[in-house]
């Protein structure tokens, strides 16, 4: 079977990856969930060239994962939101974290790079966390993401290069 024919079949795994199987999805469904809303910011995280990002974000929207929004203030610049589809896909995020902090060779002593907290409580999602119950505690909408120190520095170092090579490219176009 070639990839193209993978969502024709009856498995639910290989129906699913037919939309969520490719690596970029989910650092793109990460930064939605962390509060990243335009495409530079989600470029600049996760260092996708733009026409990839541009590519899988207009997948994503024609599959339903999620939606394109001009927002308040007349901007002309979209923003994307995870829809109900992509927000049932935090519990894969969450498996996937509560497995690369298991076996994401850490040392003993390195500090996780988000901890997540429960917005209406304040206590702690354990770091293992994994239901996939009818719950809706497992969505980061639920969630608030508290970073470690050295995740938003390294963050903010990607967001500050990419900028910097944003601009060096824009004025040599200019010139």
């Amino acid at each position: 079977m070639s990839w193209d024919g993978v969502s024709d079949t009856t498995c639910p795994i290989a129906r699913g990856l037919s939309i969520v199987g490719e690596r970029w999805t989910l650092l793109i469904m990460r930064e939605l969930g962390m509060g990243s809303r335009r495409f530079d910011d989600i470029q600049a995280q996760t260092g996708m060239s733009s026409h990839l990002l541009s590519l899988r974000l207009k997948q994503l929207e024609a599959d339903g994962v999620i939606e394109r929004r001009l927002p308040d203030g007349g901007s002309k610049r979209y923003e994307y939101y995870a829809t109900q589809k992509g927000q049932e896909l935090d519990r894969v995020l969450m498996a996937v974290r509560a497995w690369g902090l298991r076996w994401g060779d850490y040392g003993p002593d390195e500090e996780p790079a988000t901890k997540l907290v429960y917005k209406e409580t304040g206590k702690p999602v354990r770091d293992n966390f994994v239901s996939f119950g009818d719950s809706d505690l497992e969505k980061f909408a639920k969630t608030q993401v508290v970073m470690s120190q050295a995740f938003a520095q390294e963050r903010e170092r990607k967001l500050t290069s990419f900028k910097e090579a944003k601009s060096i490219k824009n004025a040599a176009a200019h010139a």
